[in-house]
């Protein structure tokens, strides 16, 4: 009879374990929420680097002594920057990128992202408040207000940009949704000063938010800094840590400088690599 009974408790024992071992395995679940993740974090740095490009041209041209209105016209997008009065400040720019334009590594966008400036790019105090006119990449809808404020240098005589996202929200073609907000903070490590834009290079620190397309609530917090290439499709190095209630916090490396679409999730002891992706 004891030996039934050890047999029996070392049953539910091993089931016990067993079922716990599961609620930290990577499973499907925990790749999909960090898939949402990466293309939250991709689409949402995609605007950044739309909005600082358009910020530059507005930076020549007002080199150039003039304060009129004026449109740069290319294949797509088109940029126009303009301001409601005889003010130099605040400015508007709108970047449209019509019904169709294919860009950079091939991504696909429609709408307009529109900048309120309150004034230049490389003084402190400055802001660009930046809204979304049914804009869409790869068919995903872009939805939320996104900040961004120049805090001046820091100690190691680097600008520091903060920026936040409110009401973030990624609207897929089947009309899943994934949900976002975050306050972050850009230290540029290279580029600000210069005229080539492809030399651009920052670190990003900061937490983030959100609802998953699945339902699930997380956050955020970037452990070591994302170092931002322009040039690169994606973040090419540090680290994310995502929590959700009831599970183990999952870890998001995405490498050690590369410029790849790759990552590594972790969740315990199990590791898993993903392709990072624009796209779900």
């Amino acid at each position: 009879m004891k030996t039934k009974l050890f047999l029996l408790t070392a049953v539910f024992a091993f089931f016990a374990i067993n079922s716990c071992t599961k609620q930290n395995d990577i499973d499907q679940e925990s790749i999909d929420l960090a898939d949402d993740e990466v293309i939250s974090e991709a689409i949402f740095e995609d605007v950044f680097n739309s909005v600082d490009h358009a910020d530059i041209l507005l930076d020549d041209y007002l080199k150039g002594g003039s304060t009129k209105s004026f449109a740069v016209t290319d294949t797509c997008p088109v940029v126009t920057i303009d301001h409601p009065d005889d003010a130099i400040w605040p400015k508007t720019i709108v970047i449209d990128f019509g019904t169709l334009c294919t860009g950079f590594n091939g991504n696909t966008k429609s709408g307009k992202i529109i900048t309120v400036v309150s004034g230049p790019r490389r003084e402190e105090g400055s802001t660009r408040s930046v809204t979304f006119d049914n804009y869409y990449v790869n068919d995903i809808k872009v939805e939320g207000v996104k900040v961004i404020s120049n805090s001046g240098y820091n100690s190691n005589q680097n600008v520091v940009f903060s920026v936040s996202l409110t009401e973030g929200k990624l609207i897929f073609p089947d009309g899943r949704t994934v949900e976002r907000s975050f306050s972050h903070e850009r230290e540029w490590l290279a580029g600000f000063m210069t005229r080539n834009i492809w030399d651009d290079e920052c670190l990003i620190t900061g937490v983030a938010s959100g609802v998953s397309i699945k339902g699930i609530e997380y956050s955020k917090t970037i452990s070591s800094a994302l170092h931002w290439k322009r040039v690169c499709k994606f973040i090419v190095s540090g680290v994310v840590l995502i929590e959700r209630e009831g599970r183990e916090t999952a870890m998001l490396d995405y490498g050690s400088g590369e410029c790849d679409a790759k990552a590594v999730l972790t969740i315990g002891d199990e590791s898993k690599e993903i392709l990072l992706k624009y796209k779900r």
